[in-house]
């Protein structure tokens, strides 16, 4: 068995608050939840799983800790913002009017947005 092959992946991500993380995740972003337990609960996100797990206090990391690759990154921004999500800018990366940073490398595309706790995210194309 190879974990390439055999398991949806379940990515971790850490909220201080149940009600509004499940809020934006399922509200805003779309996804729906497969179950739930004292803990937190598990998101289904494609053919994989996020695992949200409840931690009172909980910060947030500097770094993206979730993102999702797309087939047309514009039409993704202009939906989520729709939906009422803020892409984040950042001095130093230029970045589009929409928010989405082209690497000068592989011209691949990401634009940046927080959960309410701060947990960056991320849409891309590549």
């Amino acid at each position: 068995m190879s974990l390439n092959d055999a398991a949806a992946m379940v990515a971790f991500i850490n909220v201080s608050d149940r009600d509004r993380a499940l809020g934006f995740y399922c509200d805003t972003l779309g996804l729906s939840v497969r179950s739930s337990d004292g803990y937190g609960d598990f998101l289904a996100a494609g053919p994989g799983l996020i695992r949200m797990t409840v931690l009172p206090g909980a910060t947030a990391a500097l770094h993206p800790v979730l993102g999702w690759n797309v087939a047309d990154i514009g039409a993704e921004v202009r939906d989520l913002t729709a939906r009422g999500v803020a892409f984040t800018r950042y001095d130093g990366l230029e970045q589009d009017a929409l928010g989405i940073w082209t690497s000068p490398e592989n011209g691949s595309k990401i634009a940046f947005f927080a959960d309410p706790d701060g947990n960056v995210l991320t849409v891309s194309q590549a």
